[in-house]
């Protein structure tokens, strides 16, 4: 469902409901630890390297939520999902005034939507964003659960089912692109990394169609390709990687094939370190 005015169109809260149930693996007790911070109203910090499962994760507990025992799907909780940038601005956030024809409206950013719905507002990759930006969800993230709209003179009370969730890659972090503290210590914190070869095998199997045999093959694949990392390559291959891998070898791509464009290519550029793990793939795939 949608609403237009003048041409443009803007998303209703109920297209921000799950329409399907998203698969995802529990890991650990991450599960238990977001639902408890839910029912707390506490911000959540989602860490992690690239491709671990944050955003499943979110997207997962968020069916969980709206789905719950006695609860109709249509009154559950919607996910407003921001991707942040270097060039996100509070504006981007909160909202601002158009100029359609001779009149001025005011169009709601996707936390100010968010905070007045009752939805979870997830900021992936926070880090990317402007620090002067995220600043602004301090009164958010505390008992006040406020949020100031100044262009508008308003003070928002989050609505009952509101929580602010964030998303970051620690191994990202630098100087110039990691949280203010005053920031992260408003969050607690849900570390997210590599599932063990068993945990994996059974994600890649599921995602990607591919048989049980070479979803194996593949989380073997990952755990000797991680092990490169003191060898050149800045980062380990991650699980959506392997699915993507799993994915064209069961569309008929030979297994070789599929890990050169889907781990190989798309890890580095370094031909050396190319090479590398090349001889990895080589050692477990004989065709």
């Amino acid at each position: 469902m949608t609403t237009q005015k003048k041409g443009y169109t803007q998303l209703a809260v109920e297209d921000f409901r799950l329409k399907k149930e998203p698969y995802y693996l529990e890991i650990n007790d991450e599960v238990s630890l977001f639902e408890a911070a839910y029912d707390n109203n506490i911000p959540v910090l989602l860490k992690g390297p690239t491709g671990v499962g944050k955003t499943r994760f979110i997207e997962h507990m968020t069916w969980r939520l709206q789905n719950s025992p006695g609860e109709a799907a249509s009154d559950g909780v919607p996910l407003i999902t921001v991707a942040c940038h270097e060039d996100l601005t509070a504006s981007d956030l909160v909202g601002r005034y158009l100029l359609e024809g001779d009149e001025t409206r005011w169009i709601d950013g996707p936390i100010t939507r968010a905070t007045k719905a009752g939805a979870i507002c997830y900021l992936d990759e926070v880090v990317e964003a402007r620090k002067d930006t995220t600043v602004l969800i301090h009164p958010l993230t505390d008992y006040r659960r406020l949020l100031p709209v100044e262009k508008r003179g308003e003070l928002l009370e989050a609505a009952d089912g509101f929580l602010l969730v964030m998303s970051y890659n620690p191994g990202y972090q630098s100087a110039l692109k990691d949280l203010k503290h005053s920031t992260r210590q408003r969050f607690i914190s849900i570390d997210f990394g590599y599932p063990d070869r068993d945990q994996e095998s059974a994600i890649i199997e599921v995602e990607s169609g591919v048989s049980p045999e070479y979803s194996r093959d593949l989380a073997k694949l990952a755990e000797k390709v991680r092990n490169l990392k003191e060898h050149g390559l800045g980062e380990g291959v991650s699980t959506r990687l392997l699915i993507y891998a799993g994915k064209l070898i069961a569309a008929g791509i030979s297994p070789r094939r599929a890990c050169q464009v889907s781990v190989v290519w798309a890890l580095t550029d370094d031909m050396e370190v190319q090479r590398s793990i090349e001889e990895v793939v080589t050692s477990i795939f004989d065709e």
